[in-house]
């Protein structure tokens, strides 16, 4: 056995020193650490800010600029939210099927999805927050351009989630990559945040005040022409105009991060063994959602992220109709989103420490007692910032820890199953279907709701019954989802150890794979 290695290592060795050897150049290529620097981790992450920056404005803020300033009926306004969602989550497999079928390009397989998609998706971005000159036609007007914008950023995010079976074959690297990820994707809900609401902050028309508001504080709405001629008046024409001067900044920050991610990341061919035979889109389904570990993970998440969406898709309301901190909100979200993007790192840390599974179950728990606190006491504006901050430490988690257990849940799958390869695809678009179903129906059932307890359109007071389901949509809602999610993840079989045992098994397998090409190229040569 000794010798019949020694006879191995030194044919290998022969092969990397003979020069002009086409062999060995890809033996040496073969033996490589394939390893992956800094700057191709950073340019891979800020590929993920555009899909988080556009997704934190149109969760924080689409529906109250539906309400307030396109000034739909929360009826409509709760059709074009669900509608739009759910469309978006049907094309999530759909592309994911696609591009698990897409021929190889000498620009790699996913990123010519993301490059070609993304001029039409700035455009249609941008037209959601325009409001048109007409009244009839504006629900279909808003309905089109949001289903067309979640079509083509699908286009760009479930290739871009897939590339990350595909900038290395190494599991370290890529947990490490995701790491970079998910950084800069709680960068992007900062940065998203902070454009959308401070740039609206500064045009926020106030209020309009209707009977009962007049007959509780009279003084407040008597007319004053001479103090209102001193003081300037912000119009509903200029919170219009924030909101697009907002959604183009937005959308020249999407076209740089695309160009970014385009140029400073190669999509490795090698990366990934031989596909299997193509399938058809149903067999895509059965073979994804039949998996265990799997379809328990996808359940788990869809649970939990379905509770921290109602919680953001109806915050702004809250803290502006409920709490009154109608000047305030924007800088409220930002609070949340700066307490997840420093609390990062420590999840990073607590995940490697303690478990990924561990994980899911403090950052989720931890988050709760602040979503009690918020609703239980009076309106206070200190109160609120730290319950923001302490929600934050929860968001951090459901933003790092789903996208870190897919690539185990995909290492357990290539274990179990060695001959189904190259679907990696099907894996993310079907989780990114789940999660944007949940949004769809958080955003449409919420926003129903407000319909059916009298939601006044930028009225200054709200009815109680409005007060009271915006308490129900932040709180007690989010609540019951998350225990049940929860209960789900218990039954998650991939723990520590498995996961370490899949990694050297694959390693095993590649380290195999590769021998026998060698074998296969020192036999062509010897014939």
């Amino acid at each position: 056995m000794a010798k019949g290695e020694g006879a191995e290592q030194y044919s290998n060795a022969s092969l990397l020193n003979k020069p002009g050897s086409s062999d060995g150049i890809q033996l040496a290529k073969r033996h490589e650490p394939n390893r992956l620097s800094v700057c191709n981790k950073i340019c891979y992450a800020i590929g993920g800010a555009p899909y988080q920056i556009t997704g934190c404005a149109l969760g924080f803020f689409l529906q109250i600029y539906l309400l307030d300033v396109a000034q739909i009926d929360p009826f409509y306004a709760s059709i074009i939210l669900f509608v739009g969602r759910a469309w978006d989550a049907v094309t999530d497999p759909t592309v994911g099927f696609l591009v698990s079928r897409s021929p190889w390009t000498r620009f790699g397989r996913m990123l010519p999805w993301i490059v070609l998609s993304t001029p039409l998706a700035v455009i249609s971005y941008f037209l959601i927050w325009y409001v048109p000159p007409f009244e009839n036609g504006k629900v279909v007007w808003y309905l089109f351009f949001y289903c067309l914008f979640q079509s083509l950023q699908t286009c760009f995010h479930v290739p871009y989630s897939a590339l990350t079976m595909f900038i290395s074959s190494e599991q370290k690297e890529r947990d490490s990559a995701t790491a970079y990820r998910m950084t800069v994707e709680v960068l992007g809900t900062v940065l998203g945040t902070a454009i959308q609401g401070q740039i609206v902050g500064l045009a926020n028309a106030p209020c309009v005040p209707g009977p009962a508001d007049i007959l509780a504080e009279p003084s407040n709405f008597s007319a004053s022409p001479g103090l209102n001629e001193s003081k300037p008046v912000i119009s509903l024409e200029h919170t219009k105009a924030a909101y697009m001067i907002a959604s183009g900044v937005i959308c020249l920050i999407y076209i740089i991060c695309a160009v970014v991610l385009f140029f400073g990341v190669k999509e490795q061919k090698e990366s990934s063994r031989p596909r299997s035979e193509p399938m058809s889109f149903f067999q895509g389904i059965k073979l994804v959602m039949g998996y265990g570990p799997y379809a328990k993970l996808v359940m788990g998440f869809l649970f939990t992220s379905l509770g921290f969406m109602l919680l953001e898709g109806n915050f702004a309301l809250f803290c502006s109709s409920t709490l009154g901190f109608r000047n305030d909100f924007q800088n409220i979200l930002l609070v949340i989103m700066l307490s997840a993007t420093l609390v990062i790192p420590f999840w990073q840390w607590f995940l490697t420490r303690f478990g990924k599974k561990t994980a899911v179950y403090v950052g989720t728990v931890a988050v709760i007692p602040f979503m009690i606190l918020v609703v239980s006491l009076k309106s206070n504006l200190a109160v609120t910032y730290i319950c923001s901050f302490a929600a934050g430490v929860g968001v951090a988690a459901a933003f790092l820890l789903p996208w870190s257990m897919l690539p185990d849940v995909v290492d357990d799958f290539q274990v179990q199953n060695p001959d189904f390869t190259g679907h990696e695809a099907l894996f993310y678009s079907f989780y990114v279907f789940f999660t944007k179903f949940a949004s769809g129906v958080s955003l449409g059932i919420s926003t129903l709701s407000l319909d059916f307890a009298g939601y006044i359109s930028r009225g200054c007071s709200q009815p109680k019954e409005v007060d009271l389901t915006l308490k129900l949509l932040v709180s007690a809602a989010p609540i019951a989802l998350m225990a049940i999610g929860l209960s789900i993840m218990y039954s998650y079989p991939i723990n520590e150890e498995k996961r370490q045992a899949n990694r050297k098994l694959l390693q095993d397998l590649r380290e195999n794979e590769a021998d026998s090409e060698t074998d296969s190229a020192e036999l062509a040569n010897v014939v």
